[in-house]
């Protein structure tokens, strides 16, 4: 066993059926990389720059070919008593006024379920499942990469809390987030992240259960202002954790103002923002799509590799399909790659084309616009919705998330999985 946080220093990597693999980033991309690499029988050593991993952040959606992958890595039990199965996605007005809805994970016929879940609470499980499997040694906290260069067979790295002392890894994976250290080295041109001209403003706040009780309810349109709300936890009390999301694209100075007298008679906006303990306010934002992810051992995974608007469920799931097929590549048993450089260009090829068409398409969401057209047809509400919409508008709606977030149903579940 090598002492916390180290690898053997060597002149020259040797590549065999133990890839030593670096992993900046002790997020849900780092950590379900690291496991699955293990799962994989694969050493991987992760560094963080946090003084100690916390069960911080809101609430985030893990879509069923997500779900799925965490279950086969032994985490179903600790998923299912922390998060909520979602049951549907309903649409609104911002009056209240239902639009559409559609079941959820095995509601669509899955085998596996769609979950909602408190984003820090989703991390710890992967974390202590890390320093169970991996050893307490696996991850380094207060420890950023600040500089790699490829050198001997191996990738040289340099870390914050190791001064001019470096590190050799055979592979360095980047899933250090929206702003990566490792990403901004291989594309150091690259201009910061793009704000799409929406502010958000989220929170955690204890309430009544609503609607179907497992509900993504999603009110008002993109060219003004929209609230999301779902639950991610039951607390034993008759009540859950409801995640909620407030956006607007203009009157930014308003912020959560936007929603004075969106009391609806399944929800009371106001008062559940008035009862959260900690607003947090942030612009919703994006990178565009890279032309190359990484080079020779060195690559990006989960935000480093391809951050995307919070649309569609698609941030966290990408991470851990990123982290399943990124383990596979690697292991010359399972992929065939002869070297270390093989296996992440496989992984590339596998991945980032579908991932950027996903950047690209929460963009511009058919959703949206039918949500915009609900809103410019009907300002004061309607009674019927297919007095507003015709059935072919409505089944846009369906069809926009099911061509980016919900991968087809029999194939899926015909699927082998990626790894033993």
């Amino acid at each position: 066993m090598y002492p916390p946080g180290c690898f053997p220093r060597r002149v020259h990597a040797v590549y065999s059926h133990r890839v030593r693999v670096l992993i900046a980033g002790a997020g849900i991309a780092g950590l379900t990389t690291a496991l699955s690499l293990h799962a994989a029988g694969i050493e991987a050593r992760l560094v963080d720059s946090a003084a100690e991993l916390k069960p911080l952040g809101v609430g985030i959606n893990l879509l069923p070919h997500a779900v799925r992958e965490l279950i086969e890595l032994g985490l179903g039990p600790a998923l299912e008593a922390t998060a909520i199965a979602t049951a549907e996605q309903a649409h609104f007005d911002r009056h209240g006024n239902f639009i559409w809805s559609e079941p959820r994970g095995r509601g669509l016929g899955y085998t596996w379920p769609q979950y909602s879940v408190h984003r820090g609470e989703l991390q710890m499980i992967l974390l202590a499942a890390a320093r169970e499997r991996l050893g307490e040694q696996a991850v380094q906290t207060s420890t950023t990469v600040t500089g790699f260069m490829e050198r001997d067979g191996g990738v040289e790295v340099l870390l914050s809390s190791r001064l001019n002392d470096p590190l050799v890894s055979d592979v360095l994976i980047g899933a250090d987030g929206l702003y990566s250290a490792v990403r901004g080295q291989l594309h150091p041109n690259e201009p910061p992240p793009k704000w799409n001209g929406v502010m958000m403003w989220r929170g955690i706040t204890e309430g009544p259960p609503f609607l179907s009780g497992a509900t993504v309810a999603i009110a008002g349109s993109t060219n003004s202002v929209k609230f999301v709300a779902y639950p991610i936890a039951r607390t034993g009390r008759g009540t859950v954790l409801i995640n909620w999301v407030g956006e607007a694209a203009s009157e930014v100075a308003k912020g959560v103002a936007h929603f004075a007298g969106w009391t609806f008679d399944w929800l009371d906006i106001p008062g559940l923002i008035a009862r959260s303990p900690e607003i947090l306010e942030y612009p919703m934002v994006d990178r565009d799509p890279l032309p190359f992810w990484g080079r020779g051992r060195v690559t990006l995974a989960g935000d480093a590799a391809h951050p995307m608007y919070p649309i569609g469920s698609n941030g966290g799931s990408q991470a851990i399909i990123d982290a399943r097929v990124l383990a596979r590549c690697l292991s010359p048993r399972l992929s065939g790659a002869a070297t270390p450089e093989e296996g992440l260009a496989a992984y590339e090829a596998r991945r980032r084309e579908t991932v950027n068409k996903i950047v690209l398409a929460t963009r511009d969401m058919p959703v949206d616009q039918v949500l915009d057209m609900v809103s410019a047809r009907a300002p004061d509400g309607f009674d019927r919705i297919e007095d507003v919409l015709s059935a072919a508008e409505l089944a846009a709606l369906r069809d926009a998330y099911r061509a980016t977030s919900m991968q087809d149903v029999a194939a899926l579940n015909a699927r082998p999985p990626l790894l033993p």
